[in-house]
């Protein structure tokens, strides 16, 4: 089906998920605790004999705690006031404090404070217990920021739901529910249940069986979210069909809006989104502009980020991403969260939820109800 798109663009190819940070004191030598003992590299000059250094630490008032093998350099520990010192011997080429070295921590992504996750996650609500369910291009379930509970694949060629040749569903899986694991990113359900369903092959492609079959698994399986960051221009009666029975089965049926952006007042919105059992989901940026490219309709629902939007890729890496692809699960993970407080709540419950507690920015046909916020939803 080449009217079925993946709907999104790249703007950064790989992102390092970790940095180092470096730390250091500067000596005082008229301030407190200069005779306190610290621990310092010390390099020794080439002509400065290995029993000769030892000697210059020990008279200093130091001890050598490691002598390194391939660089003339000491793990030592000094006085400050030694260590000052030493700097203007001749047989030294440097002295230098052993300073802290540490991985910044992982990093929370805009979106998931623009939607005021992270109130709840302060709240301890995370989406423990519930089920989302990824119709995608598979998830990359070896990502180590990612936690998969299962998966099923429905496009041929590509018999696991597991792994992703694409890109677009670790992406995506990502922003739902990245691990609050120190390291990489972090989603807005953190604590949620993935479930990769394969509906896209590697190419971005799928078929409207393949989506339909996608949908009945996660009926099957007792999901209580659908996620699904794809789109097409041509409805289905059985895509339809599908998306209804999954809603009225007490699923909260999430779809992006489209990017095919405006056309004066023309509906732009693709299926599954316009079906009145999906909320349909536009992208906004960091400041509630309407991103160029977001569908625009009269089943528009919410908005959410959609705009360089951080998240896990394959092969344990991360990119940023533009599309209402990216916002979808931003609503998903809204609706794992509302769904981990009140497990009780019925699928059109939780939507209302969504929906009557954004912030409204405009004209409903280009905004929808507007830019959902988690903290109001959950009160």
């Amino acid at each position: 089906m080449k009217n079925w798109i993946k709907g999104f663009s790249v703007f950064i190819v790989a992102l390092l998920a970790f940095s180092l940070s470096f730390g250091s004191a500067q000596a005082n030598a008229t301030g407190p605790g200069v005779n306190e003992k610290k621990q310092y590299l010390v390099g020794f000059k080439t002509n400065a004999k290995a029993f000769s250094a030892k000697n210059m630490i020990t008279a200093a008032g130091g001890e050598v705690e490691h002598v390194y093998n391939y660089m003339d350099v000491q793990l030592v520990t000094l006085p400050e006031k030694a260590a000052l010192a030493l700097k203007n011997n001749p047989n030294i080429s440097f002295v230098e404090e052993d300073a802290a070295v540490y991985a910044t921590a992982q990093s929370t992504p805009w979106g998931v404070t623009h939607i005021n996750a992270h109130k709840a996650h302060a709240a301890n609500v995370t989406g423990s217990g519930v089920k989302v369910a990824v119709l995608d291009t598979g998830i990359d379930a070896s990502h180590p920021d990612l936690n998969v509970k299962g998966g099923v694949s429905f496009v041929s060629g590509e018999p696991s739901g597991l792994t992703d040749g694409n890109g677009h569903g670790t992406h995506v899986a990502g922003t739902v529910a990245a691990l609050n694991n120190t390291a990489g990113v972090l989603g807005v359900a953190y604590n949620a249940d993935l479930y990769a369903v394969k509906v896209l092959s590697a190419s971005g492609s799928g078929s409207l069986s393949g989506i339909a079959q996608g949908i009945e698994w996660a009926i099957a399986n007792d999901m209580d979210v659908i996620n699904m960051s794809l789109g097409g221009s041509t409805g289905s009666t059985a895509l339809k069909q599908a998306c209804d029975n999954a809603y009225a089965s007490g699923i909260v049926v999430v779809a992006a809006a489209g990017n095919s952006g405006t056309r004066g007042k023309q509906n732009t919105i693709g299926y599954p989104a316009r079906y009145s059992s999906v909320i349909a989901v536009g992208a906004v940026d960091s400041n509630n502009n309407r991103a160029s490219f977001s569908s625009v309709g009269a089943e528009l629902e919410v908005m959410a980020p959609g705009v360089s939007i951080l998240s896990t890729t394959p092969g344990n890496s991360y990119s940023s991403f533009n599309g209402t692809s990216m916002a979808s699960p931003h609503v998903a993970g809204a609706a794992a969260l509302i769904k981990a407080k009140y497990p009780s709540l019925s699928a059109s419950q939780i939507r209302d939820r969504l929906k009557n507690t954004t912030t409204p920015l405009g004209d409903a046909f280009y905004y929808g109800k507007g830019v959902i916020n988690v903290e109001k939803a959950l009160q």
